[in-house]
């Protein structure tokens, strides 16, 4: 999913989505130690997809702009 469309989603959207993607990741990494992985690059993207939907997450419970620098010093 493309940042933009997390954007859109309200925060209970996604943070549900976030719970899947979780999810998805743990049963991957299950296959993966089994070795019955068809793709085991999609571990990396599902890590990325994360971390992705609890940055939006964090930005939209702090109230920032899309791409706004949260908590820098010296400003």
């Amino acid at each position: 999913m493309k940042p933009h469309e997390m954007r859109e989603m309200t925060l209970e959207e996604l943070e549900i989505h976030r719970r899947e993607l979780i999810d998805e990741l743990a049963n991957l990494k299950v296959k993966l130690a089994m070795r019955q992985l068809d793709n085991p690059l999609r571990a990396r993207i599902l890590r990325r997809d994360v971390a992705r939907a609890e940055t939006i997450l964090r930005e939209k419970k702090l109230g920032a702009k899309p791409g706004e620098i949260l908590g820098a010093q010296g400003d």
